[in-house]
């Protein structure tokens, strides 16, 4: 994809929740034990399963490899894409773009499922069904975890633009992934299974980086909009560490026992009825206790189902890390 000082200059970094739902969807679904996600794949599968999404809509729109149609990839006009934003930017997709982009899907997977087949026929009054799952989805496997996948994105883009302060685009581009290489005033992508002219593709680039992407970029490329590249971003592996030391005893002083344990407890999301369960308070002290946290900024909420899971934070993480290091 050849580049001009124009496309050069329209290009930008964005985050997008929504390239981290199909790329997460289809590894829950796929049933692989990943060596970085298997922390968090536990957790989520049997919520995926007993919600149902591991075979609904978005299930068939997400096929266990190749084309994922591009109107599930809106694109992103801040530099930070909320996801009711880029739902809405679903819903208003054009249906004439629905069909074309499911032909491309049926030619590809060799046919549809039946769910959607009917938004084929009917995709004005079916999108919603989609929005409502995709809604679902990032509640149960996504929202709790939210900020500890965006602390992983906002480093990686950066790490990126400073790239681009110091050393120029050029070794940006050629830096992205072993598979992106920039050439004089071309980036080529050699496992795109089909070429990007200018013409086709748009003008400018757009980079997004993603946890669940990997292990080579994605692109969506759809004139006149921008083309995207969604690429894997750096320090994956340290996504699902937690802080050394849980930080507890010496929190306990300023936050109360009560509080300073469910902090150190909430190293994955969990209801009330588990942290109760595990520490032995009564659900009204951990409800209690929960509500105090989140006026605090240091957890949480989101509904899974019928359950409601409580998260720490980033600034819990970073509350908890520096904790554990005054103690030691």
């Amino acid at each position: 994809m050849v580049f001009s000082v124009r496309d050069l200059a329209q290009m930008r970094f964005a985050v997008s929740p929504m390239w981290e739902v199909g790329p997460s969807l289809r590894l829950l679904r796929s049933g692989v034990v990943h060596p970085v996600h298997r922390r968090w794949a536990e957790q989520v599968r049997p919520r995926l399963a007993a919600a149902g999404l591991d075979r609904g809509r978005l299930a068939e729109l997400v096929p266990p490899s190749g084309y994922v149609p591009d109107f599930l990839n809106p694109t992103p006009a801040a530099p930070v894409a909320d996801l009711a934003e880029e739902v809405d930017g679903i819903l208003a997709t054009p249906p004439e773009r629905v069909r074309r982009d499911l032909d491309r899907l049926r030619r590809e997977q060799g046919g549809l499922g039946p769910r959607t087949e009917a938004l084929y026929a009917r995709p004005e009054a079916r999108l919603a069904g989609v929005a409502e799952e995709i809604r679902s989805y990032w509640e149960l496997a996504l929202a709790p975890y939210w900020a500890r996948i965006r602390a992983v994105l906002d480093a990686d883009v950066a790490h990126r633009a400073r790239q681009v302060a110091e050393r120029g685009a050029a070794h940006l581009l050629g830096g992205l992934h072993a598979s992106v290489r920039w050439d004089e005033d071309t980036l080529r992508l050699p496992r795109r299974p089909s070429a990007l002219s200018r013409p086709t593709a748009g003008r400018g680039l757009l980079l997004i980086p993603s946890v669940f992407t990997g292990p080579v970029p994605f692109t969506r490329v759809t004139p006149p909009d921008p083309p995207q590249l969604a690429y894997p971003a750096r320090g994956i592996g340290s996504l699902w560490e937690t802080p050394s030391g849980d930080g507890g005893e010496a929190l306990a002083a300023v936050l109360g026992r009560t509080r300073a344990r469910l902090l150190t407890e909430l190293d994955t999301p969990a209801s009330t009825t588990e942290l109760a369960r595990r520490t032995g308070l009564s659900p009204a002290a951990v409800s209690e206790s929960l509500t105090a946290l989140r006026s605090a900024g240091l957890t949480t909420a989101h509904r899974a189902g019928r359950a409601v899971l409580y998260a720490r934070t980033a600034a819990a993480d970073a509350v908890l890390a520096a904790a554990a290091a005054a103690g030691r």
